[in-house]
């Protein structure tokens, strides 16, 4: 139990710096008719393979809760804490700091975030009320990797449609519809890929190949819709798509299997603050990209910069927040 610990307080950490990467990077990908063409290809590079971070944060908790044990009456509480807390700091900073209608973000808040990142505490809501009935038993393999091709793949209504003679031939109607399934499907196969025994370095190389390999194949295919419609599209970036189902997949097993050993120094302050990194990061983001605090003529300087600031601003946030925060709620 302790290695899995291990692996899970290192993923969480990996998961949280690819969030904050995937929000630095952002501007350039959606501003690629006034970058220079490199800016936007390294741009979309590092997003493209920080995008498996959300369905990390997933399968993490699906590993965590859809075992023996549940979410549980404080987790409840910590969630729509979390929620009420970082809402009204976003609120607090559209206020003073930009000329966003609060009232408007404040009068819909029950249907959409106050600021755009917050989306992820509704989501994950979903995984906490469905644990008390859910216990993910253990099986095969063989069973588990039929599921993720079927359902990640051939049945995925995000894949990109295939014909042959007039007939569509993928995706096949299963009827799955919204987000909310890929959801939960990662909550399950993160507990059922956690407990099967995948410590073998043919496993470890395969999962490093097809994480790599779908980098490749979500980067480029970005590229290429860019150059048809003209503008970016985020058709291979959805956290639902194939390719990312794929990729998150493979880091979860090439991170348990690589580094369940101990938790590494950088990576476990990371994740004991990565509620507060996430709550904060996008804040400050925001900020800098809004208030002259870039450097764009000079893209790597510019994500190095964004990134570290961001990354530093907010752990240094959490910090402080812990240390009033004593019982964690919003920390």
């Amino acid at each position: 139990m302790q290695q899995k610990i291990n692996w899970i307080d290192n993923l969480r950490g990996i998961a949280c710096l690819m969030v904050v990467m995937i929000h630095t990077t952002t501007w350039y990908i959606t501003n690629a008719n006034i970058v220079t063409p490199f800016s936007w290809d390294l741009s979309n590079v590092l997003n493209s393979a920080s995008r498996v971070s959300v369905p990390l944060f997933f399968m993490i908790s699906g590993y965590l809760f859809f075992g023996e044990r549940s979410a549980q009456q404080r987790h409840f509480l910590r969630i729509v804490t979390c929620l009420l807390f970082y809402s009204v700091v976003a609120l607090i900073y559209i206020k003073l700091l930009t000329p966003i209608n609060a009232g408007l973000s404040l009068r819909y808040i029950l249907q959409k975030p106050v600021f755009y990142h917050l989306w992820f505490f509704f989501a994950i809501m979903v995984i906490y009320l469905l644990s008390p009935l859910i216990q993910v038993k253990k099986v095969n393999a063989m069973v588990i990797l039929g599921l993720m091709v079927l359902l990640g793949v051939i049945a995925n209504p995000n894949t990109v449609p295939q014909t042959l003679g007039g007939v569509k031939w993928l995706p096949i109607n299963l009827y799955i519809r919204g987000d909310t399934f890929y959801y939960v499907l990662y909550g399950l196969l993160g507990r059922a890929i956690g407990m099967l025994e995948t410590d073998k370095r043919w496993i470890s190389g395969l999962a490093a190949g097809l994480f790599a390999l779908c980098i490749f194949s979500i980067s480029t295919g970005t590229r290429h819709q860019l150059e048809v419609n003209g503008s970016f599209a985020d058709t291979f970036y959805v956290y639902c798509g194939p390719l990312v189902f794929i990729a998150a997949i493979s880091l979860l097993v090439l991170v348990k299997n690589t580094l369940n050993a101990r938790p590494l120094p950088g990576l476990t302050l990371i994740s004991q603050h990565s509620l507060g990194i996430y709550g904060f990061h996008a804040l400050i983001i925001h900020f800098l990209r809004t208030h002259g605090y870039q450097i764009t003529n000079s893209p790597v300087l510019d994500i190095l910069w964004i990134f570290g600031a961001t990354l530093a601003g907010s752990l240094l946030l959490s910090m402080a927040l812990q240390r009033i925060d004593t019982r964690k709620m919003v920390s």
